[in-house]
C-alpha cells in the first residue's frame, strides 16, 4: 500500500508521514504534518491503520489506554515511534502507540512523551490556537487554562484573581501593540523590514529591566510560528546547561536538514553563560543553523564574547519614556474593562461584558500618571504595581453583592493606593555594573564644570542606589588634586578630611560631609596644570629611545669612601649655604632646559 502511494515520488526524495504514512517531498512534508496532526487530534473516528516498521504488514492500533496506564504493556509487537526516528534521541527509547494517541487527549502525556526523548513536540508543531497546545504563541495570546477564551471576554476579577502577574498576560503579540522603541522597531527601520520579511539575523537585545527585551523576541515565535517559517526555542541562562544547548543545535540541524525550516534560539539573560558556553555558539550561528537571539541587562562588551558579538547584530533597548508607559497602562486598564475616572468606557463592550453583580472598577487619571512617572521606565514594574493596586480595592468589597439600589458595587483607585502598589524603595544601580562607572563618571564631570546642583544629584544617585561611601570619597580625593591642584591647595586637606570622616562615621550620616565635600570642589578654581605636567613626565619616558640617562654624578649621595672616590655627590652645591640662587642642572644632560609645563610630547 505504501509503496503504490510513494510511486510518484524519487526515492531520495521520499518521506513518509507517521500519521497518514503517506509520501511526500522534503519540502512540504512539514507543512502537511501540521495540518495532518491536527486533523487527527481533532477526529473522534477510530484511528487510521498503521504498518508494522519490521514486517511491512499493516497492523490495528492498539484501543487508547488510560492516561495513568504503562505505555507498551498491552502492545503485541515491536512499538511504533510517533514520529520519525530523526526526531528521536534514542531509538531504543521510543513511545509506544498508546503514548501518540495520549498526545491529542491531554497535556500531562505530551510532555511525557517530549521527555521520553522527542525531538519535536506533536502539539508544538500544530496550528496556532489549536485546542490543547502549549505551544509559545498559546501562552503569550491567554493565561493558562484560558485558551478558548480571550482576554477581553474576562471579567476584571477573573483576569486580576489569576496567578500571573498582569504583565505577563497582557504581554504583546504584534509590533503595533508594541511601544517604546520606535527607534529600534519603528516603521522604516532596518529591524522592522527584516522582521516584516521574516529575515531574521542573530541578535543580542541589551537593555534595563522591563524595556520589552523579552517581549520583542516572544513577538518575533508569534510571527514565526503564524508563518511557519522557523521554530522557536527558548532556554534561560540562569538554569539551562551546555548539553541542553547542544539538544537544541541537534534539533536545529535536524529539521534544517529535513524540513528545511530554520530554528531561532531565544537564551535569556545571555551573560550568565562563561565564555566557554558562550563559545558552543560560535559555529552554529556563523553557518546559519540557529538564529541566536540573546537578552541581557548587563553591557555586551563586558559579558559576551567578542567573536559572538562580530556574529550578531547588537540592538540596544531604551528605558521606556513616560508617554510610553502611559500607553502601556492604557492598553492594560481597556483590556480589563476598567474605566478612567471622568471618561467614557475604555471600550465600547465594556457595558456588555460586566456582570451585574460584577463592582464596577474606576481609577483616576492621576493614579495611572504616577505610575507611568515613578515605575522608572519599568514596564513590568508599572503593569504589576497596577495589578496590586485594583487587587487591593477588590479584595475589600464581597464578590457577588449588590448596594441596596440593586445596582452592582463600584471601586475606585486613587492615586495614593497606586503608590502603594508601587512602594519604589530601589533605585536603577548596579554597584559591579556599567551603571556604576557611569555614574561616577557623571559627577566627575559636574564638578569640573562647576555644576553644584548636579554634582549633588549624581552624589545622590550613587548613595541611594547603595554605593560605598569610601569608594566616592577616595574619587574626591584624586578629583582634588587632578582637577583642582594648585589653584586651590586646600581642597586636598578638604578631601582627605572627608575621607577620614567617612571611615569613621559611616552611611547614612556621612552623605552631608560627602555632598560638602563635593560642593566645595565644584565652587573651587580649576587647574589640571599638575596633572598635564605630569603625563608629559610619563611620555618623556615612554617615548624615550635606548636606555634611560644616568643620574647625574652630583646629585647622587656618598655615604661611604668609595662612592667618593667614583665622583658621587662631587660639585654638588648645598642652596641653604649660598644666600642667593644657586646655578646648578638638576636634569640629565639629555633634558637639560626641558619645561614639563609647557613640553609637548612627540610620536614616539
Amino acid at each position: 500500500m505504501a509503496n503504490e502511494m510513494n510511486s510518484n515520488v524519487t526515492a531520495h526524495d521520499s518521506v513518509q508521514c507517521p500519521v497518514c504514512f503517506k509520501g511526500f517531498k522534503a519540502a512540504t512534508i512539514n507543512g502537511h504534518l501540521d495540518v495532518c496532526l491536527l486533523t487527527s487530534a481533532t477526529d473522534d473516528s477510530t484511528p487510521p491503520l498503521k504498518k508494522s516498521r519490521i514486517t511491512g504488514e499493516v497492523v490495528p492500533s492498539s484501543p487508547t489506554v488510560n492516561k495513568g496506564a504503562s505505555s507498551c504493556s498491552s502492545m503485541p509487537g515491536p512499538p511504533s515511534s510517533p514520529v520519525f526516528s530523526l526526531f528521536q534521541t534514542n531509538k531504543s527509547k521510543s513511545s509506544g502507540q498508546s503514548e501518540r494517541d495520549g498526545l491529542f487527549t491531554s497535556k500531562q502525556s505530551a510532555s511525557s512523551a517530549v521527555n521520553k526523548g522527542l525531538k519535536r513536540g506533536l502539539l508544538n508543531e500544530s496550528e496556532p490556537g489549536a485546542a490543547g497546545t502549549e505551544n509559545l504563541s498559546s501562552q503569550i495570546s491567554a493565561p493558562s487554562g484560558k485558551t478558548s477564551k480571550t482576554l477581553r471576554d474576562l471579567s476584571p476579577r477573573t483576569l486580576l484573581t489569576m496567578d500571573k502577574p498582569l504583565a505577563e498576560m497582557l504581554r504583546p503579540n504584534t509590533l503595533e501593540e508594541y511601544f517604546g522603541q520606535s527607534k529600534v522597531v519603528g516603521q522604516q527601520t532596518l529591524l522592522r523590514s527584516l522582521l516584516d520579511s521574516q529575515e531574521i539575523p542573530s541578535l543580542i537585545l541589551w537593555g534595563p529591566p522591563g524595556c520589552g527585551k523579552t517581549t520583542l523576541a516572544h513577538i518575533i515565535a508569534s510571527t514565526s510560528k503564524k508563518n511557519g517559517t522557523a521554530r522557536f526555542v527558548t532556554l534561560s541562562a540562569t538554569s539551562a546547561s551546555t548539553n541542553d544547548v547542544r539538544e537544541v543545535i541537534k534539533q536545529a540541524q535536524n529539521e534544517l536538514r529535513l524540513c528545511k525550516r530554520k530554528t531561532i534560539l531565544f537564551i535569556d539573560e545571555i551573560h550568565r553563560f562563561n565564555k566557554s558556553q558562550q563559545d558552543t555558539f560560535l559555529p552554529h550561528v556563523e553557518c546559519g543553523t540557529v538564529t541566536l537571539i540573546g537578552a541581557t541587562t548587563e553591557n555586551p562588551s563586558f559579558q559576551v564574547n567578542s567573536a559572538l558579538l562580530s556574529r550578531c547584530r547588537v540592538l540596544v533597548l531604551e528605558k521606556l519614556s513616560v508617554e510610553a508607559m502611559g500607553s502601556i497602562l492604557g492598553r492594560a486598564v481597556a483590556t480589563l474593562g476598567i474605566r478612567v475616572l471622568g471618561q467614557g468606557p475604555a471600550n465600547h463592550k465594556d457595558q456588555e461584558q460586566t456582570n451585574g453583580h460584577e463592582p464596577k472598577i474606576y481609577i483616576e487619571q492621576k493614579a495611572l500618571d504616577t505610575i507611568a512617572y515613578l515605575c522608572d521606565g519599568d514596564a513590568r514594574a508599572g503593569l504589576n504595581s497596577l495589578q496590586l493596586a485594583v487587587q487591593a480595592q477588590m479584595s475589600l468589597t464581597r464578590p457577588n453583592t449588590l448596594v441596596q439600589d440593586g445596582s452592582s458595587q463600584e471601586i475606585l483607585v486613587k492615586e495614593e493606593h497606586a503608590k502603594e502598589g508601587l512602594q519604589r524603595s530601589h533605585i536603577l544601580y548596579d554597584k559591579a555594573g556599567e551603571e556604576h562607572y557611569n555614574c561616577i563618571s557623571a559627577l566627575h564631570k559636574s564638578m569640573r564644570g562647576s555644576h553644584e546642583n548636579a554634582s549633588l544629584y549624581w552624589l545622590g544617585r550613587m548613595l541611594e542606589g547603595g554605593e560605598d561611601p569610601l569608594y566616592v570619597a577616595r574619587r574626591l580625593v584624586r578629583f582634588a588634586s587632578e582637577d583642582i591642584g594648585m589653584a586651590d591647595p586646600s581642597a586636598l586637606p578638604q578631601a582627605v578630611s572627608a575621607f577620614q570622616a567617612c571611615h569613621f562615621i559611616g552611611m547614612p550620616e556621612c552623605e552631608v560631609i560627602l555632598a560638602q565635600c563635593v560642593v566645595y570642589l565644584a565652587r573651587a578654581p580649576k587647574s589640571v596644570e599638575i596633572y598635564r605636567a605630569y603625563d608629559n613626565v610619563k611620555a618623556c619616558l615612554r617615548n624615550h629611545k635606548g636606555p634611560l640617562p644616568p643620574v647625574p654624578l652630583h646629585l647622587r649621595n656618598a655615604p661611604t669612601r668609595l662612592m667618593k672616590q667614583l665622583g658621587y655627590a662631587k660639585g654638588y652645591k648645598y642652596n641653604p649655604a649660598f644666600s642667593g640662587p644657586v646655578e646648578q642642572e638638576y636634569l640629565p644632560e639629555e633634558l637639560e632646559g626641558i619645561n614639563f609645563f609647557t613640553w609637548t610630547p612627540s610620536d614616539p
